[in-house]
């Protein structure tokens, strides 16, 4: 597998485990944090081997060791993680100590959840993609963290205004102090979306044309990323 390593994106490598990390975030000591690749894992098969998903139907056995190895490179205790429950849309919640372990060790109490925020220095917040865009976010002054999933659903319905805007109203932090990282997801090269689509985005203030790709048949590849 060929790994690109680029300005805002740094390749990591620890006891197997291949992983990327935001050299913005590196010089932030009370963070520890890192995007996982298929490298590193005992996953075996179509799962092969760093898979992170227990609804797969990859042997639960397997991803609890995938989770322990992966925190373990990063520096996190897998037992302090607690999984978002996403459906693409812009709901956050606020994640405490008593949720840690929550979708790894026991049950999630929360459904339709996007993106997760804490302040809290010993819960390891998780959200989980395929080809979506990952959002990572940091106020180093308030040492507030969240990460938000944003497909194209979530894209179009500003999740990562709706994060910052919950980290503000919640945790008292302000959006100039805040750092965002976009982590590895599909880009425009092969993101291929209808006109339906294409004119959700073309209804937004923010609209910005340079963004599509018009291609026949009614398509757009479009640039998630901007």
């Amino acid at each position: 597998m060929d790994l690109l390593e680029s300005k805002t994106l740094k390749v990591n490598q620890k006891d197997g485990v291949v992983y990327y990390t935001f050299p913005a975030f590196d010089g932030l000591p009370f963070i520890r944090h890192g995007f996982s690749t298929r490298l590193g894992g005992v996953s075996r098969g179509d799962f092969q081997s760093m898979n992170l998903s227990f609804t797969r139907g990859d042997c639960p056995s397997h991803v609890s060791e995938n989770f322990r190895r992966f925190c373990a490179a990063i520096g996190v205790d897998a037992c302090n993680v607690v999984i978002s429950a996403q459906q693409h849309n812009t709901r956050i919640y606020n994640a405490a100590e008593s949720d840690r372990g929550r979708g790894v060790t026991r049950e999630r109490v929360y459904t339709d959840i996007d993106g997760l925020i804490t302040d809290r220095p010993d819960v390891v917040l998780c959200t989980q993609y395929a080809d979506c865009v990952p959002l990572f976010f940091v106020d180093p002054v308030r040492r507030v963290v969240a990460t938000s999933h944003a497909g194209w659903k979530g894209t179009a319905a500003r999740i990562a205004a709706v994060t910052v805007d919950r980290m503000c109203a919640d945790y008292g932090c302000r959006g100039g102090d805040i750092l965002v990282g976009i982590a590895p997801s599909i880009g425009r090269c092969c993101f291929e979306v209808d006109t339906p689509v294409y004119e959700i985005f073309a209804k937004m203030d923010e609209f910005d044309e340079s963004c599509f790709v018009a291609k026949p048949a009614g398509k757009y590849n479009i640039d998630l990323w901007e």
